[in-house]
């Protein structure tokens, strides 16, 4: 019965199996780099993803300690009304607190300092424990004894004031006595950041300081504990409820599931970061595979002739080394998941005391088989292309040549699967990212540099083969060494090039942010802001600060917080957003009325109001935000002002000046919009020629004569703020040091890759009466000439990416840092020239005779 094609397949398919098993016996000689590609690419996406989780499911885990209840009501500027509080306590316990900022000030005057002043009431905390030193219950911690008030505050106030426990700090218009430090604050991340130290007091103590007047910055929060075992169908109809019955409260809900949201979605933003750096170290790593598998065929030529010579039909060859290469893969990936699989226990013991990581870490298989598809498809991709070389040679030439290097492209089904594979593998990374545009923006950008080193390494070749004739016999010989054939110059400019680039950006990047911090922008920023000025008190307010900086320039602004709930009739909450829109609708604006256009802006669309107008209500909208909200000139926005919806129709928009710190506001609205609505005002003070003695001056005055006006010292927030941005630098650079470590892998796998070839030339020149010093040498020049290459294009390229975030992105000046160039350069020339010459070490200690008899 003669035999079908499907039924001779499957046997012959067991026969490569058999035959890879059999050649695997010899070991993993010649993949260790692969292994090592592989393991870092998904450690690293499995890690940060397991990472990413355990932090998700710990503040959902811990939900109801981080919010501090099972629902939080929050309002801006005022209080519940009579229904609104019986509403909440017909559902629950209820926990009331009201946080804003304040100075706490020493008795004497002699110093004072921002805190973050958080008033709690008796029932605080709903969930979880309050941990101070020493410890406390809520009449110990803040009772009144004597007519001072007991305070909880963070020990960086106690150093920034130089106090102790038992101290006294007026803060307002009372006295409180610092009784505890705050060890642990459990709602402290719902609360959001803050700049300054924090200091808790009763609500009893807030108001006798008497800074909680008309139209003063403050939050207050009321916050539900529910019966046990109140699910969250339950949560969501209280939560309709509450907006069914009080339609204009204004108040922002948040539940235990969504306990800290701003938190939750930079742990997106930031694993998605990271998950992205993860795939370009394995995309790159994917080039090492490609290495390796092209070195392994190459010394395999003599069996492939084997196999060819006896019958074996293509695609036998393409199954012998491709199961393989899928089984060494298997290897590696594997380890790479117990890597990951440990990331997320070191990640919860390190972090514990700053993220809520579940359980102190936890075992995530969906991020584990995430890693290893990304690993599994990378390794397929880059290894389709050195198999479809092996499989069109015919026996003949494999027997007489040494190997694959100038067999050109494949056949296009080879290219097509490769392509194939890699599509699907960026596809998956862009669909399940937080953010699909930066996904695709930044695949694309590897993509493209993928194809710019390629010419890059091509253009070098060119300059190599044109260079003049020198005299040096080891530059001559490093020179044709770069554009000889099956030379190293695409492997080395390849997998140096990304990892470089990608440094050099972010060096970039943070020196520019650094600069802007430290340099530029203290000089153009105000000196002060001053908040929470009552309106009654404008003119003596600027007239005790006219007194005390009399060289200084004072602007001031009427402000209230409103949330905007509607553009142009549609709910917010039920429209999908831009990314880089979305922060204007998350939570309360500062917004402002104005007769005339404000400083620091200028008309782009529309026209400005009258003075005197007196029709409907118009509001300026920001440009650029307008942009991203998709709104324009005549659209409607609503907003939720003191529980009252105010509906506006933007008249113009306005182009801001963000980085100069000035008084902006993203909606200015006609004056008639708020005529009779209590609000407080803000102001500025700039003198760029005052000292430190003369703003300390400015502070004990104002905090003096206005002890319930808050005064922020600018300097202080951008000290802050470049602290934060500097760890935040350090981190993203280490996540990135991971693509490095990969070109660096790839890099000793390319020139492992060309040892074969290396052996051969070095047994030549030898045997023609070079010696080992010349051939060292020449080498060596080699490797300077190709890493100082690659060098020069990561400088222009991550300095041509790093002006595009800074300029078009964050719309600052960009800055080059000389010392970063020279950091490049030296980092290039180190790594190509010790690898280069660690892998040709050895070879040059090959004796002659048992090579030549094999040519």
């Amino acid at each position: 019965m003669r035999e079908t094609a499907s039924s001779r397949t499957a046997p012959s398919l067991k026969l490569a199996f058999t035959f890879a098993l059999r050649e695997m016996r010899s070991g993993l000689s010649g993949f260790y780099i692969f292994l090592a590609c592989i393991t870092l690419g998904v450690a690293a996406i499995g890690g940060v993803n397991s990472v990413a989780n355990a932090v998700s499911a710990g503040i959902y885990s811990q939900g109801q300690s981080i919010l501090g209840g099972d629902l939080r009501f929050q309002l801006n500027q005022r209080e519940v009304d009579v229904q609104e509080r019986a509403f909440l306590e017909s559902k629950g316990r209820v926990a009331v607190s009201a946080n804003m900022r304040s100075m706490a000030r020493l008795p004497n005057g002699s110093d004072q300092s921002l805190v973050e002043l958080k008033a709690v009431d008796g029932a605080y905390p709903l969930y979880g424990s309050l941990v101070t030193t020493p410890a406390g219950d809520d009449k110990t911690l803040f009772g009144e004894v004597n007519g001072v008030y007991g305070a909880a505050v963070a020990q960086v106030l106690l150093d920034r004031l130089n106090l102790k426990l038992g101290d006294q700090v007026l803060v307002g218009g009372a006295k409180f006595e610092l009784r505890a430090v705050i060890g642990n604050e459990p709602d402290l991340l719902s609360d959001g950041f803050g700049f300054a130290p924090r200091m808790m007091v009763s609500l009893q103590g807030l108001e006798a300081a008497g800074l909680v007047q008309p139209g003063s910055l403050v939050e207050h929060s009321y916050k539900l504990a529910l019966p046990a075992g109140t699910d969250e169908a339950a949560l969501t109809a209280i939560r309709d409820e509450a907006k069914e019955k009080f339609p204009q409260a204004g108040w922002s809900i948040r539940g235990r599931t969504n306990a800290a949201p701003s938190l939750s979605a930079n742990i997106e933003r930031f694993s998605q970061f990271l998950t992205l750096v993860g795939l370009t170290a394995l995309i790159v790593g994917g080039v090492g595979v490609a290495n390796a598998v092209r070195a392994y065929i190459d010394g395999k030529r003599g069996v492939i002739a084997t196999f060819k010579s006896l019958g074996a039909p293509g695609w036998f060859v393409i199954a012998v080394y491709l199961s393989q290469i899928l089984m060494i893969a298997l290897v590696g990936i594997a380890i790479g998941l117990v890597l990951a699989a440990i990331i997320p226990y070191v990640a919860g013991y390190a972090l514990q005391s700053v993220l809520p990581i579940a359980a102190k870490g936890g075992f995530y298989p969906g991020a584990l088989a995430w890693a290893a598809l990304f690993g599994f498809l990378t390794t397929l991709a880059f290894a389709i292309l050195p198999l479809g070389r092996a499989r069109d040679v015919p026996a003949t030439a494999l027997f007489r040549e040494q190997g694959f290097e100038q067999r050109g492209w494949p056949k296009p089904a080879y290219i097509i699967a490769a392509a194939a594979v890699i599509a699907v593998l960026c596809a998956l990374a862009i669909y399940f990212s937080y953010d699909r545009r930066i996904a695709t923006i930044f695949i694309g950008a590897v993509a493209f540099s993928f194809l710019v080193l390629r010419g890059v390494s091509v253009f070098v070749q060119w300059l190599a083969r044109r260079a003049p004739r020198v005299r040096s016999t080891a530059l001559r010989l490093a020179i044709g060494n770069i554009h000889r054939p099956g030379a190293l110059t695409p492997s080395v400019v390849l997998s140096l090039g990304l990892g470089l680039t990608l440094l050099v950006t972010l060096g970039l990047i943070d020196g520019s942010l650094r600069q802007q911090l430290a340099g530029n922008l203290p000089e153009r920023a105000p000196n002060f802001f001053f908040v929470d000025i009552q309106s009654r008190q404008v003119d003596e307010f600027k007239g005790v600060l006219q007194k005390s900086a009399p060289n200084g320039k004072i602007v001031s602004a009427p402000m209230l917080r409103g949330r905007i709930i509607a553009l142009n009739g549609t709910d917010v909450t039920k429209m999908t957003i831009a990314p880089e829109g979305a922060w204007v609708l998350r939570g309360d604006r500062g917004i402002t009325y104005a007769k005339s256009v404000p400083e620091n802006s200028a008309l782009t669309k529309g026209e400005w109001w009258p003075a005197d107008y007196s029709g409907e209500p118009l509001v300026s909208f920001s440009a650029e935000e307008a942009t991203n909200l998709g709104l324009k000139v005549g659209d409607t926005v609503t907003v939720n002002v003191l529980g009252r919806n105010v509906t506006a129709r933007i008249a113009n928009l306005r182009q801001l000046q963000w980085e100069s710190l000035a008084i902006n506001f993203v909606m200015v609205f006609s004056p008639n919009t708020f005529a009779g609505a209590p609000h407080a005002w803000l102001a500025t003070l700039t003198d760029p020629t005052s000292t430190p003695q003369e703003e300390a001056a400015v502070m004990r005055n104002v905090t003096q004569a206005f002890p319930a006006v808050t005064t922020v010292r600018v300097k202080d927030a951008i000290t802050i703020a470049n602290e934060l941005v500097g760890q935040l630098a350090v981190a993203i650079r280490a996540a990135a040091s991971v693509a490095l470590i990969a070109s660096i892998l790839v890099l000793g796998g390319a020139l492992a890759a060309g040892n074969r070839a290396r052996v051969h030339d070095a047994v030549v020149l030898k045997t023609l009466g070079a010696t080992r010093r010349t051939l060292i040498k020449a080498f060596s020049l080699e490797y300077m000439l190709l890493g100082l290459s690659t060098a020069i294009f990561a400088l222009l390229a991550g300095s041509a990416a790093a002006w595009y975030v800074v300029v078009r992105v964050m719309t600052l000046p960009a800055y080059f840092q000389p010392e970063v160039a020279v950091m490049t350069v030296i980092i290039a020339l180190v790594l190509t020239v010790g690898f280069g010459l660690a892998g040709t070490w050895r070879i040059l200690g090959q004796k002659a005779a048992p090579i030549l008899r094999n040519l």
